[in-house]
Protein backbone atom coordinates (compact mmCIF):
# COMPACT_ATOMS: atom_id res chain seq x y z
CA UNK A 1 0.00 0.00 0.00
CA UNK A 2 0.88 3.84 -0.89
CA UNK A 3 2.06 5.68 2.69
CA UNK A 4 -0.65 7.07 4.62
CA UNK A 5 -1.07 10.47 4.36
CA UNK A 6 -0.69 13.22 1.74
CA UNK A 7 1.73 12.60 -1.07
CA UNK A 8 3.75 14.43 -3.59
CA UNK A 9 2.31 14.01 -7.68
CA UNK A 10 3.87 14.90 -10.85
CA UNK A 11 0.83 15.28 -13.19
CA UNK A 12 2.38 15.13 -16.79
CA UNK A 13 0.79 15.19 -19.85
CA UNK A 14 2.02 16.28 -23.03
CA UNK A 15 4.49 19.41 -22.29
CA UNK A 16 2.78 20.24 -19.29
CA UNK A 17 4.02 19.39 -15.97
CA UNK A 18 2.64 20.21 -12.24
CA UNK A 19 4.36 19.42 -9.27
CA UNK A 20 3.30 19.77 -5.70
CA UNK A 21 4.89 18.78 -2.56
CA UNK A 22 4.31 17.97 0.50
CA UNK A 23 6.16 16.10 4.32
CA UNK A 24 5.14 12.84 3.02
CA UNK A 25 7.51 13.44 -0.03
CA UNK A 26 6.65 10.62 -2.03
CA UNK A 27 5.96 11.15 -5.50
CA UNK A 28 2.92 9.60 -7.31
CA UNK A 29 3.33 9.89 -11.84
CA UNK A 30 -0.20 10.57 -12.53
CA UNK A 31 -1.56 9.01 -15.86
CA UNK A 32 -1.30 6.22 -18.36
CA UNK A 33 0.01 5.33 -22.24
CA UNK A 34 -2.55 7.60 -24.72
CA UNK A 35 -3.00 7.34 -28.26
CA UNK A 36 -2.27 11.19 -28.28
CA UNK A 37 1.16 10.61 -25.83
CA UNK A 38 2.26 7.65 -27.84
CA UNK A 39 2.03 8.82 -31.27
CA UNK A 40 3.86 11.44 -30.42
CA UNK A 41 6.72 9.55 -29.07
CA UNK A 42 6.48 7.71 -32.43
CA UNK A 43 6.55 10.52 -34.01
CA UNK A 44 9.82 11.60 -32.06
CA UNK A 45 11.44 8.85 -32.96
CA UNK A 46 10.55 9.21 -36.62
CA UNK A 47 11.03 12.40 -37.52
CA UNK A 48 14.29 13.23 -34.86
CA UNK A 49 15.93 9.89 -34.65
CA UNK A 50 15.49 8.52 -38.03
CA UNK A 51 13.54 5.45 -37.42
CA UNK A 52 11.41 4.51 -39.87
CA UNK A 53 7.95 4.66 -39.32
CA UNK A 54 7.15 0.90 -39.07
CA UNK A 55 8.92 0.17 -36.11
CA UNK A 56 6.14 1.38 -34.39
CA UNK A 57 2.50 -0.64 -34.33
CA UNK A 58 -0.86 1.02 -33.65
CA UNK A 59 -2.59 -1.40 -30.71
CA UNK A 60 -5.96 -0.60 -29.70
CA UNK A 61 -5.08 3.25 -30.34
CA UNK A 62 -1.59 3.10 -28.93
CA UNK A 63 1.66 3.38 -31.03
CA UNK A 64 3.80 1.11 -29.05
CA UNK A 65 7.78 0.43 -30.67
CA UNK A 66 8.28 -2.77 -32.08
CA UNK A 67 10.71 -3.86 -29.38
CA UNK A 68 10.22 -3.41 -25.91
CA UNK A 69 12.71 -3.56 -22.43
CA UNK A 70 12.14 -6.03 -20.45
CA UNK A 71 13.84 -6.61 -16.75
CA UNK A 72 14.01 -10.11 -15.73
CA UNK A 73 17.59 -10.80 -15.00
CA UNK A 74 19.59 -9.59 -13.01
CA UNK A 75 21.09 -9.66 -9.47
CA UNK A 76 19.67 -8.04 -5.96
CA UNK A 77 22.34 -5.77 -6.02
CA UNK A 78 22.81 -1.91 -5.53
CA UNK A 79 24.97 -2.56 -9.09
CA UNK A 80 22.27 -3.47 -10.97
CA UNK A 81 19.60 -1.48 -9.48
CA UNK A 82 21.50 1.36 -10.97
CA UNK A 83 21.87 -1.05 -14.09
CA UNK A 84 18.33 -1.13 -14.90
CA UNK A 85 17.51 2.08 -13.57
CA UNK A 86 19.83 3.83 -16.45
CA UNK A 87 18.78 1.08 -18.84
CA UNK A 88 15.13 2.05 -18.44
CA UNK A 89 16.07 5.72 -19.11
CA UNK A 90 18.54 5.32 -21.85
CA UNK A 91 15.73 3.33 -23.68
CA UNK A 92 12.86 5.75 -23.31
CA UNK A 93 15.20 8.83 -23.66
CA UNK A 94 16.43 6.92 -27.17
CA UNK A 95 13.26 7.16 -28.56
CA UNK A 96 12.86 3.81 -29.93
CA UNK A 97 11.10 2.31 -26.85
CA UNK A 98 8.19 3.04 -25.29
CA UNK A 99 7.34 -0.83 -24.03
CA UNK A 100 8.67 -1.72 -20.57
CA UNK A 101 7.95 -4.80 -19.14
CA UNK A 102 8.13 -6.19 -15.36
CA UNK A 103 7.15 -8.37 -12.72
CA UNK A 104 6.56 -7.65 -9.14
CA UNK A 105 8.60 -11.10 -8.57
CA UNK A 106 11.72 -9.69 -10.68
CA UNK A 107 14.83 -9.26 -8.53
CA UNK A 108 12.23 -9.66 -5.47
CA UNK A 109 10.59 -6.20 -6.61
CA UNK A 110 13.70 -4.58 -7.35
CA UNK A 111 13.25 -4.28 -10.96
CA UNK A 112 9.86 -2.53 -10.03
CA UNK A 113 11.57 -0.04 -8.30
CA UNK A 114 14.68 0.86 -11.13
CA UNK A 115 11.63 1.19 -13.16
CA UNK A 116 10.06 3.69 -10.88
CA UNK A 117 13.46 5.82 -10.15
CA UNK A 118 13.84 6.00 -14.24
CA UNK A 119 10.20 7.13 -14.54
CA UNK A 120 10.71 9.76 -11.76
CA UNK A 121 13.87 11.21 -13.99
CA UNK A 122 11.56 11.15 -16.80
CA UNK A 123 9.13 13.25 -15.34
CA UNK A 124 11.27 15.46 -13.04
CA UNK A 125 13.18 16.48 -16.54
CA UNK A 126 9.81 16.81 -18.52
CA UNK A 127 11.35 15.62 -21.61
CA UNK A 128 8.57 12.55 -22.33
CA UNK A 129 5.97 12.89 -20.31
CA UNK A 130 3.98 9.48 -18.96
CA UNK A 131 1.10 9.34 -21.55
CA UNK A 132 3.97 8.75 -24.19
CA UNK A 133 4.91 5.30 -22.10
CA UNK A 134 3.28 1.98 -21.71
CA UNK A 135 4.14 -0.17 -18.46
CA UNK A 136 3.44 -3.85 -17.94
CA UNK A 137 3.82 -5.61 -14.58
CA UNK A 138 2.90 -8.88 -13.57
CA UNK A 139 1.58 -10.83 -10.45
CA UNK A 140 0.62 -14.29 -8.99
CA UNK A 141 4.19 -15.88 -7.80
CA UNK A 142 5.18 -14.87 -4.37
CA UNK A 143 7.50 -13.07 -3.74
CA UNK A 144 9.29 -11.13 -1.12
CA UNK A 145 11.00 -7.47 -0.91
CA UNK A 146 14.57 -7.64 -2.44
CA UNK A 147 15.64 -4.43 0.20
CA UNK A 148 14.96 -6.54 2.87
CA UNK A 149 17.36 -9.38 1.67
CA UNK A 150 16.76 -11.23 5.65
CA UNK A 151 13.34 -11.91 4.91
CA UNK A 152 12.87 -15.00 2.65
CA UNK A 153 9.91 -15.28 0.36
CA UNK A 154 7.88 -17.74 2.70
CA UNK A 155 8.39 -15.34 5.60
CA UNK A 156 7.57 -12.63 3.99
CA UNK A 157 4.58 -14.24 3.10
CA UNK A 158 3.71 -15.30 6.38
CA UNK A 159 4.67 -12.05 8.08
CA UNK A 160 2.21 -9.80 5.27
CA UNK A 161 -0.39 -11.91 4.17
CA UNK A 162 -0.95 -14.88 6.20
CA UNK A 163 -0.60 -13.86 9.49
CA UNK A 164 -2.90 -10.82 8.10
CA UNK A 165 -5.46 -13.00 6.73
CA UNK A 166 -5.10 -11.82 3.57
CA UNK A 167 -4.71 -15.23 2.02
CA UNK A 168 -3.73 -18.76 3.95
CA UNK A 169 -1.02 -20.98 3.14
CA UNK A 170 -3.60 -23.53 0.66
CA UNK A 171 -3.80 -20.77 -1.40
CA UNK A 172 0.07 -21.44 -2.50
CA UNK A 173 0.33 -23.57 -5.22
CA UNK A 174 2.72 -26.28 -6.39
CA UNK A 175 4.18 -24.22 -8.60
CA UNK A 176 4.20 -21.15 -5.83
CA UNK A 177 1.70 -19.27 -7.29
CA UNK A 178 -1.15 -17.42 -5.82
CA UNK A 179 -4.82 -16.52 -7.22
CA UNK A 180 -6.51 -15.48 -4.21
CA UNK A 181 -7.57 -11.73 -5.16
CA UNK A 182 -6.51 -10.49 -1.75
CA UNK A 183 -3.20 -10.88 -2.47
CA UNK A 184 -3.08 -9.86 -6.08
CA UNK A 185 -4.76 -6.78 -5.07
CA UNK A 186 -1.75 -6.25 -2.63
CA UNK A 187 0.55 -6.82 -5.25
CA UNK A 188 -1.22 -4.05 -7.22
CA UNK A 189 -1.06 -1.55 -4.95
CA UNK A 190 2.74 -2.77 -3.87
CA UNK A 191 3.58 -2.44 -7.89
CA UNK A 192 1.54 0.51 -8.01
CA UNK A 193 4.11 2.41 -4.93
CA UNK A 194 6.86 0.73 -6.61
CA UNK A 195 6.59 2.29 -10.11
CA UNK A 196 5.31 5.69 -8.31
CA UNK A 197 2.30 5.34 -10.99
CA UNK A 198 -1.40 5.89 -10.20
CA UNK A 199 -1.98 3.95 -13.07
CA UNK A 200 -0.42 0.71 -14.65
CA UNK A 201 -0.96 0.23 -18.27
CA UNK A 202 -1.26 -3.53 -18.61
CA UNK A 203 -1.04 -6.11 -15.54
CA UNK A 204 -0.66 -9.98 -16.34
CA UNK A 205 -1.51 -12.89 -14.33
CA UNK A 206 1.57 -14.91 -14.46
CA UNK A 207 2.10 -18.41 -15.45
CA UNK A 208 -1.43 -19.20 -13.63
CA UNK A 209 -2.47 -22.41 -15.84
CA UNK A 210 1.41 -23.52 -15.47
CA UNK A 211 1.37 -23.47 -12.01
CA UNK A 212 -2.51 -23.99 -11.11
CA UNK A 213 -2.93 -26.98 -13.45
CA UNK A 214 -1.57 -29.57 -11.25
CA UNK A 215 -3.61 -28.63 -8.33
CA UNK A 216 -7.20 -28.29 -9.96
CA UNK A 217 -9.44 -29.24 -12.58
CA UNK A 218 -9.68 -26.95 -15.31
CA UNK A 219 -13.42 -26.38 -14.20
CA UNK A 220 -11.72 -24.98 -10.98
CA UNK A 221 -9.48 -23.46 -12.52
CA UNK A 222 -11.75 -21.34 -14.68
CA UNK A 223 -13.65 -19.99 -11.49
CA UNK A 224 -10.44 -18.82 -10.16
CA UNK A 225 -9.21 -17.13 -13.65
CA UNK A 226 -12.68 -15.55 -13.37
CA UNK A 227 -11.97 -13.98 -9.95
CA UNK A 228 -8.98 -13.05 -11.46
CA UNK A 229 -10.43 -11.15 -14.39
CA UNK A 230 -12.82 -9.50 -11.83
CA UNK A 231 -10.66 -8.12 -9.73
CA UNK A 232 -8.54 -6.44 -12.68
CA UNK A 233 -11.94 -5.19 -14.40
CA UNK A 234 -12.73 -3.61 -10.93
CA UNK A 235 -9.39 -1.93 -10.93
CA UNK A 236 -9.72 -0.49 -14.00
CA UNK A 237 -12.93 0.94 -12.68
CA UNK A 238 -11.11 2.06 -10.30
CA UNK A 239 -8.67 4.22 -13.18
CA UNK A 240 -5.67 2.44 -11.76
CA UNK A 241 -5.31 -0.60 -14.48
CA UNK A 242 -5.94 -0.10 -18.31
CA UNK A 243 -5.70 -3.71 -19.63
CA UNK A 244 -5.09 -6.98 -18.21
CA UNK A 245 -3.82 -9.93 -19.39
CA UNK A 246 -1.99 -13.54 -19.17
CA UNK A 247 1.75 -13.50 -18.88
CA UNK A 248 2.34 -17.55 -20.04
CA UNK A 249 5.29 -20.08 -20.47
CA UNK A 250 3.75 -23.20 -21.89
CA UNK A 251 -0.19 -23.27 -22.39
CA UNK A 252 -0.75 -21.46 -25.26
CA UNK A 253 2.85 -23.50 -26.95
CA UNK A 254 1.89 -27.23 -25.99
CA UNK A 255 -0.14 -29.48 -28.25
CA UNK A 256 -4.24 -29.23 -27.65
CA UNK A 257 -4.95 -32.47 -25.73
CA UNK A 258 -1.60 -32.11 -23.38
CA UNK A 259 -2.73 -30.90 -19.84
CA UNK A 260 -0.85 -27.92 -19.52
CA UNK A 261 -2.73 -26.86 -22.94
CA UNK A 262 -4.95 -23.82 -22.12
CA UNK A 263 -7.50 -22.24 -25.13
CA UNK A 264 -7.12 -18.20 -25.60
CA UNK A 265 -10.54 -18.36 -26.58
CA UNK A 266 -12.02 -20.15 -23.60
CA UNK A 267 -9.76 -17.29 -21.65
CA UNK A 268 -11.51 -14.30 -23.64
CA UNK A 269 -14.69 -16.19 -23.08
CA UNK A 270 -14.10 -15.71 -19.47
CA UNK A 271 -13.29 -12.03 -19.57
CA UNK A 272 -16.34 -11.62 -22.34
CA UNK A 273 -18.75 -12.84 -19.64
CA UNK A 274 -16.93 -11.09 -16.11
CA UNK A 275 -16.58 -7.63 -18.30
CA UNK A 276 -18.88 -7.37 -21.16
CA UNK A 277 -17.95 -6.75 -24.48
CA UNK A 278 -15.84 -3.71 -23.18
CA UNK A 279 -13.43 -6.24 -20.87
CA UNK A 280 -9.80 -5.38 -20.27
CA UNK A 281 -8.57 -8.11 -21.38
CA UNK A 282 -6.40 -7.29 -24.77
CA UNK A 283 -2.84 -8.99 -24.27
CA UNK A 284 -0.90 -12.09 -23.75
CA UNK A 285 2.64 -12.66 -23.35
CA UNK A 286 4.59 -15.91 -24.24
CA UNK A 287 8.03 -17.50 -25.37
CA UNK A 288 8.77 -17.21 -28.97
CA UNK A 289 12.36 -17.34 -30.38
CA UNK A 290 14.27 -19.30 -33.23
CA UNK A 291 14.05 -22.50 -30.64
CA UNK A 292 10.61 -21.56 -29.55
CA UNK A 293 8.71 -21.19 -32.53
CA UNK A 294 5.18 -23.81 -31.96
CA UNK A 295 3.86 -19.68 -31.78
CA UNK A 296 4.35 -19.30 -35.09
CA UNK A 297 3.90 -22.45 -36.04
CA UNK A 298 1.53 -24.73 -34.10
CA UNK A 299 -1.56 -25.54 -34.68
CA UNK A 300 -2.94 -25.92 -31.04
CA UNK A 301 -6.07 -23.09 -30.96
CA UNK A 302 -9.49 -24.17 -31.89
CA UNK A 303 -11.56 -21.78 -33.98
CA UNK A 304 -14.73 -23.39 -35.19
CA UNK A 305 -13.51 -26.76 -36.82
CA UNK A 306 -10.49 -25.73 -37.32
CA UNK A 307 -6.60 -25.66 -35.57
CA UNK A 308 -4.96 -22.50 -36.17
CA UNK A 309 -1.69 -21.36 -34.33
CA UNK A 310 -1.80 -19.01 -31.21
CA UNK A 311 -0.71 -15.84 -33.02
CA UNK A 312 -3.82 -16.20 -35.77
CA UNK A 313 -6.08 -17.01 -32.91
CA UNK A 314 -4.48 -13.97 -31.41
CA UNK A 315 -5.15 -12.39 -34.35
CA UNK A 316 -8.96 -13.32 -35.00
CA UNK A 317 -9.51 -12.52 -31.07
CA UNK A 318 -8.19 -8.64 -31.11
CA UNK A 319 -5.61 -9.87 -28.98
CA UNK A 320 -1.79 -8.19 -28.85
CA UNK A 321 0.55 -10.15 -28.09
CA UNK A 322 4.19 -9.58 -26.32
CA UNK A 323 7.19 -12.34 -26.62
CA UNK A 324 9.37 -13.19 -23.99
CA UNK A 325 12.73 -14.86 -23.99
CA UNK A 326 13.51 -13.80 -27.78
CA UNK A 327 17.52 -13.89 -27.21
CA UNK A 328 16.78 -17.45 -25.08
CA UNK A 329 18.75 -15.60 -22.56
CA UNK A 330 21.64 -15.11 -24.73
CA UNK A 331 21.93 -18.79 -25.88
CA UNK A 332 20.95 -18.17 -29.05
CA UNK A 333 23.58 -15.58 -30.11
CA UNK A 334 26.12 -19.14 -29.83
CA UNK A 335 24.24 -20.28 -32.33
CA UNK A 336 25.07 -19.74 -36.47
CA UNK A 337 21.84 -18.70 -38.07
CA UNK A 338 21.36 -18.73 -41.59
CA UNK A 339 21.46 -15.12 -43.88
CA UNK A 340 17.97 -14.16 -44.73
CA UNK A 341 16.39 -11.35 -46.81
CA UNK A 342 16.32 -7.89 -44.88
CA UNK A 343 19.23 -8.07 -42.05
CA UNK A 344 22.86 -8.05 -42.89
CA UNK A 345 24.96 -10.87 -41.41
CA UNK A 346 26.95 -9.11 -39.12
CA UNK A 347 23.76 -8.32 -36.86
CA UNK A 348 23.33 -11.21 -35.27
CA UNK A 349 20.81 -9.76 -32.30
CA UNK A 350 18.83 -8.06 -35.61
CA UNK A 351 18.91 -11.70 -37.45
CA UNK A 352 17.03 -13.28 -33.97
CA UNK A 353 14.81 -10.10 -33.32
CA UNK A 354 13.43 -9.02 -36.80
CA UNK A 355 11.46 -12.56 -37.33
CA UNK A 356 9.74 -11.97 -34.44
CA UNK A 357 8.99 -8.37 -34.39
CA UNK A 358 7.41 -9.35 -38.64
CA UNK A 359 5.44 -12.16 -37.09
CA UNK A 360 1.77 -11.45 -37.48
CA UNK A 361 -0.37 -10.18 -34.26
CA UNK A 362 3.06 -9.57 -32.00
CA UNK A 363 3.45 -5.87 -30.75
CA UNK A 364 6.66 -6.47 -29.36
CA UNK A 365 9.38 -8.93 -28.60
CA UNK A 366 11.13 -8.11 -24.99
CA UNK A 367 14.61 -7.82 -25.09
CA UNK A 368 16.48 -7.47 -21.81
CA UNK A 369 19.12 -5.07 -21.46
CA UNK A 370 21.35 -3.36 -18.63
CA UNK A 371 24.34 -2.87 -20.34
CA UNK A 372 24.77 0.10 -22.58
CA UNK A 373 26.71 -2.15 -25.45
CA UNK A 374 23.26 -4.19 -25.21
CA UNK A 375 20.82 -1.08 -25.21
CA UNK A 376 22.77 0.37 -28.22
CA UNK A 377 22.77 -3.12 -30.21
CA UNK A 378 18.55 -3.02 -29.61
CA UNK A 379 18.29 0.24 -30.61
CA UNK A 380 20.28 -0.55 -34.19
CA UNK A 381 17.91 -2.93 -34.44
CA UNK A 382 14.88 -0.51 -34.26
CA UNK A 383 16.45 1.35 -36.81
CA UNK A 384 15.75 -1.43 -39.44
CA UNK A 385 12.52 -1.70 -40.62
CA UNK A 386 10.80 -4.57 -39.63
CA UNK A 387 9.81 -7.29 -42.45
CA UNK A 388 7.23 -6.93 -45.14
CA UNK A 389 4.92 -9.68 -45.46
CA UNK A 390 7.51 -11.01 -48.10
CA UNK A 391 10.10 -10.79 -46.87
CA UNK A 392 8.90 -12.49 -43.87
CA UNK A 393 7.82 -15.53 -45.59
CA UNK A 394 11.42 -15.67 -47.37
CA UNK A 395 12.70 -15.26 -44.22
CA UNK A 396 10.41 -18.57 -42.82
CA UNK A 397 11.03 -19.95 -45.51
CA UNK A 398 15.29 -20.39 -45.30
CA UNK A 399 14.69 -20.78 -41.43
CA UNK A 400 12.79 -23.99 -41.80
CA UNK A 401 15.29 -25.20 -44.95
CA UNK A 402 18.47 -23.77 -43.52
CA UNK A 403 18.23 -24.41 -39.97
CA UNK A 404 20.85 -23.33 -37.40
CA UNK A 405 23.28 -24.73 -36.07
Amino acid sequence: MLPSGEHTFIIAAGDRKCVSSSAADFKVIEGHATPEGTKKYASYGVSKKGLPATHFREFDGLYLSSIGMGTYLGDLTKEDDIAVENAVYESVMSGAINVIDTAINYRAMKSEKSIGRALLRLASEGKISRDQIFISTKNGYITNDGDFPNVDVMEYMHRMYIANDVMTADDISSGYNVMNPNYLAKCIEKSLANMHLSTIDLVYIHNAFESWHEDVDRKTFAEMLAKVFELYEKYRKAGKLRYYGMATWTCFRVPKGEKEHFSLEDAVKIAREVGGDSHGFKFIQLPYNLAYSEALLLKNQPAGTDMITILEAAGKLGIGVFTSAPLFQGRLLRAQIPDYVGVGDNNKVAKLVQVLRSSPSVVAPLLGQKSPEHIRENIQVASIPPLTREEFAQAIDTLMNRPMS
